[in-house]
């Protein structure tokens, strides 16, 4: 698998490098978010690792320029800044996770290594399925409505597909914690709450009155029965 790296700061980029090239990953890097589109809209990089604050462009305009050619590419956000509002910008943007510096080496790797087992092709994918006249073709990560594509990043797809695979039931949000971001109970819940806001504005008919991905009250989500 080959991760590109966008970071500008010397220091970190040369330790994710040794980090990642450790691993066993393929790496390649850019320090400017004019350099990091044009690599990363190419098909031989599998995972990108992306800094917020970049030159030229920042990490959350690389980021949408990316998945307008590339909706599948697992995207990682590195952000120095603790605000929410920079990580609900991130997943809004299409980052499909997103860590704060410092962080910790083996948080980071298990980050990595949870997109990158996502985000390989599955034998078991499901055929197209159709709720709330919305069509969700897992395998491809695209949904329709309407006559009208819609992308579905690798987290996006992850939660759907779990949602629906365990439709007789409610799922909790440590469940899609541990079983799509690959947490072990660490990260805080409210990152489930943030992607799924975003994925029903992408979705749903009406994201304030959700058919798709429902909320159980006091548990988490569930598929929806419409």
């Amino acid at each position: 698998m080959r991760i590109l790296v966008i970071e500008d700061e010397p220091s970190l980029r040369e330790g994710l490098e040794d980090l990642f090239g450790s691993a066993g990953y393929r790496i390649e890097s850019v320090a400017d978010g004019l350099s990091g589109v044009r690599r990363g809209v190419d098909e031989a990089v599998d995972l990108i690792v992306l800094d917020l604050m970049l030159p030229d462009l920042d990490g959350i305009e690389v980021c949408r320029r990316i998945r307008e050619v590339r909706p599948r590419v697992p995207i990682l956000m590195l952000t120095a800044r603790g605000a929410q509002e920079d990580k609900v910008r991130g997943l809004r943007s299409g980052a499909d996770d997103y860590v704060t510096k410092p962080f910790g080496i083996d948080e980071l790797l298990a980050r990595v290594e949870s997109l990158a087992r996502r985000s390989m092709p599955r034998g078991d994918d499901l055929e197209p399925v159709l709720l709330d006249e919305c069509t969700f073709d897992f395998g491809r990560s695209v949904a329709q409505r309407n006559d009208a594509a819609i992308a579905l990043t690798a987290r996006e797809v992850s939660i759907l597909r779990w949602l629906y695979l365990h439709r007789e039931r409610a799922v909790s949000r440590a469940e899609l914690l541990e079983h799509v971001w690959g947490s072990s109970g660490d990260m805080q819940t409210r990152t489930v709450d943030m992607t799924i806001a975003n994925l029903r504005q992408k979705i749903e008919r009406n994201p304030k009155e959700p058919a798709v991905v429902v909320t159980v009250k006091g548990i988490g989500y569930a598929w929806g029965n419409r």
